[in-house]
């Protein structure tokens, strides 16, 4: 930690106690978490108070925790005979070298939906990120920062777009990257890859058409294969013989 943002920490420490908390910081820096029925009033505190003077939000994104922890692999070692091991998701729980305690579910009992605020001072020159999450993992609901900072409107309009994360207070929030008919949230984990959806141009009706999708699913870990010596007998050097 650089004393920049040590001096920033005692500053968010000592204005907002517990209503923050301070978790492991992120290429070098400052991140704290706040309770959702919180989050308003922490921002406009971080932009008025004259020793934090946050004038700017440069960023507001979505992260969805429902495939946390998991992964393609069985371990992190190469295995005997050098193919990778796809893993039965159903059962998988966080490895003993992971961040969390071993054997604690996949996504850490955490909730499914957050929302991470990025903010800069240019009075102070220095940044922060907060981070906040839904309560509600069927539908979930965060307070709007536009009242705060106006460049939050079209960031909340990307973050609902994408992970179906309702901003309470946002002054037109509508979709903004995908089509007026487009269903479903892409950057959620349970979104199918292949989309659930496909179009063409009908000549016949002469317009596009919707259609379900003709891509047939397919597996996507990949197959690890080593020629090497190290795993195929035939290539394997013989020992050599001990003088007797």
């Amino acid at each position: 930690m650089t004393v920049r943002i040590e001096t920033l920490a005692s500053r968010m420490d000592s204005r907002f106690g517990e209503r923050v908390k301070r978790i492991s910081p992120a290429a070098a820096e400052l991140t704290y978490e706040v309770a959702p029925g919180a989050l308003v009033e922490v921002a406009r505190q971080l932009r008025d108070d004259p020793e934090l003077k946050f004038e700017q939000l440069m960023d507001l994104s979505g992260v969805d925790y429902l495939q946390y922890g998991r992964t393609e692999w069985s371990s992190f070692d190469s295995t005997a005979t050098g193919f990778s091991r796809g893993v039965d998701r159903s059962k998988e729980t966080i490895p003993a070298t992971g961040g969390q305690d071993p054997g604690t579910p996949v996504g850490g009992g955490r909730p499914r939906f957050a929302v991470a605020v990025h903010l800069l001072s240019i009075t102070h020159n220095w940044r922060l990120r907060l981070r906040s999450y839904c309560a509600d993992d069927e539908e979930p609901i965060i307070d709007s920062l536009v009242g705060v900072w106006p460049s939050a409107n079209w960031f909340e309009r990307e973050v609902f777009d994408l992970f179906g994360i309702l901003f309470e207070g946002h002054p037109d929030l509508r979709r903004i990257l995908t089509d007026y008919g487009f269903i479903g949230h892409p950057f959620r984990k349970d979104f199918p890859l292949i989309g659930n959806v496909e179009v063409r141009y009908d000549e016949t009706r002469q317009r596009v058409v919707y259609q379900p999708v003709s891509i047939e699913p397919r597996t996507l870990v990949p197959r690890v294969i080593r020629d090497d010596n190290r795993y195929e007998p035939v290539m394997k050097e013989p020992a050599p013989k001990l003088p007797s």
